[in-house]
């Protein structure tokens, strides 16, 4: 289990930037990756998957999320020729209906606001390959926002790797710990920890199915506004 924040860090914390993620965290994306994933299994002669499934397949990347979503389990590894097939049919069918049913969760734009007034840098550091990203971001409003943009494509390793976290600092001009992690999965928790950014975590993403207060996390915090009101500018 955690140790509570208040053991771990004085609050607010001392930070220049913050890093938020975006499936679980800004942004319920799960509606479109059903539809996606269902989409794809009914073009390959499978069922539809059980209603919930795809929520606990999210977190490590379309990639990941097809292997889970073709063979029903959170290790699964399909055929490589099923796989390949899986993946670009999913792709074509998630284009299709990207941020069609996606919504902003409460408390977003208001922390992202607070964030802002405070004269902090925002960087969006997420698993969701940069074809989608980019347009999701647009999509919702929430692009103008982020001063960086790292998908998961943009470098050699993704989370929960600390390397888009250590490449966001660079970017900024920031060290690590005075950069905010916010995020919703033991990707953005281990990654923070790894890279040595303080990291929050919100309770209402996906993060596989487990609960995220057993993370080794500074803080949970309901919501991004709730998270703005424990930080100050260093």
């Amino acid at each position: 289990m955690a140790l509570p924040a208040t053991a771990r860090r004085a609050f607010p914390l001392a930070v220049r930037a913050v890093m938020i993620d975006l499936d679980g965290t800004l942004l319920d994306t799960v509606g479109d990756l059903a539809v996606a994933a269902d989409a794809m299994r009914a073009e390959l002669g499978m069922p539809a998957l059980p209603p919930g499934a795809v929520r606990d397949y999210v977190g490590k990347g379309i990639p990941v999320l097809v292997k889970r979503a073709l063979t029903g389990r959170m290790d699964g590894e399909p055929e490589a020729a099923l796989f390949e097939r899986g993946l670009a049919i999913f792709n074509r069918c998630y284009a299709a209906v990207n941020g069609r049913s996606t919504t902003i969760y409460p408390g977003v734009r208001e922390g992202l606001d607070a964030f802002r007034a405070m004269g902090l840098a925002l960087a969006c550091v997420t698993n969701k390959s940069g074809e989608f990203t980019t347009p999701l971001l647009a999509a919702t409003g929430l692009a103008d926002y982020f001063r960086v943009v790292v998908a998961g494509d943009s470098l050699a390793r993704r989370k929960p790797d600390p390397l888009p976290l250590t490449h966001t600092c660079g970017v900024l001009g920031i060290g690590p710990a005075e950069m905010l992690m916010i995020g919703d999965s033991a990707n953005d928790a281990v990654a923070a920890r790894a890279a040595g950014c303080p990291v929050f975590c919100v309770p209402y993403g996906y993060n596989e199915g487990v609960d995220v207060r057993t993370l080794d996390v500074d803080a949970i915090v309901a919501t991004l506004f709730e998270a703005s009101k424990l930080v100050a500018r260093s």
